[in-house]
């Protein structure tokens, strides 16, 4: 499906925890001068907001309240709320794990979409979460879904807490990410799945460098096959 010409190109990258997508989606935009979303943020400033608040992850009601005043914004690739940086308190285990559980919710991920195609801008946007190239971007001009195996993916979260100095155990993360790959994978609203016009790229055995690369390669010749 190709974007409409009266709306800002954007490169969709999806995929499961730990698969990298963040990483490569940042790199990407900072190369092409385009907008950053890092959708999976949102969902995690809504578990952050509901942790400090006491809102269980099975009230559906509160927490699609709480998305609709949700102000993010991103700068140099970590998440504002209001202005104040969360982005270390956004990526440890407890708040992950209830945003995985949050995100389930209709009502959340309807509360949260039209904020999310709110960053669609000039000159362009790259988009990760899980569901940006097949719900809240379906014209997207590249589509593209990063893996990797469960074991690599742990042992990446795992030295990316540690070098933050966040405790961590590789034995629980693994646990972690695979019941998040089952929850998200079945979930009945946007579960994890590739676009049927997606380009899978397995990023297990490649370096960030590899996959940056490749994904430029693959925006060119959709951008100017030429």
């Amino acid at each position: 499906m190709t974007t409409s010409a009266a709306q800002p190109p954007v490169i969709a990258i999806d995929g499961p925890a730990a698969s990298g997508k963040g990483t490569i989606a940042y790199n990407i935009a900072t190369t092409l001068g385009y907008h950053y979303l890092d959708s999976g943020a949102l969902y995690r400033v809504v578990a952050l907001r509901a942790l400090e608040h006491d809102v269980g992850a099975g009230d559906a009601a509160a927490l699609a309240t709480l998305a609709l005043d949700v102000d993010v914004s991103f700068r140099a690739g970590r998440a504002l709320l209001g202005g104040r940086s969360v982005g270390d308190a956004l990526r440890t285990e407890a708040v992950s794990a209830a945003a995985s559980r949050i995100a389930i919710h209709p009502a959340v991920r309807a509360a949260l979409l039209a904020r999310q195609r709110a960053f669609r801008t000039p000159p362009g946007l790259v988009a990760e979460g899980r569901d940006m190239g097949t719900v809240v971007f379906p014209d997207a001009s590249l589509k593209v879904f990063l893996t990797a195996t469960a074991e690599a993916r742990a042992e990446r979260r795992y030295k990316q807490l540690i070098d933050k100095g966040i405790p961590a155990n590789i034995d629980g993360l693994l646990r972690d990410i695979r019941e998040r790959d089952l929850r998200d994978s079945t979930r009945a609203a946007a579960p994890l799945v590739p676009a049927p016009d997606a380009v899978l790229l397995d990023t297990t055995d490649l370096t960030i460098a590899e996959v940056t690369d490749a994904v430029l390669a693959l925006h060119c010749v959709r951008h100017d096959p030429a």
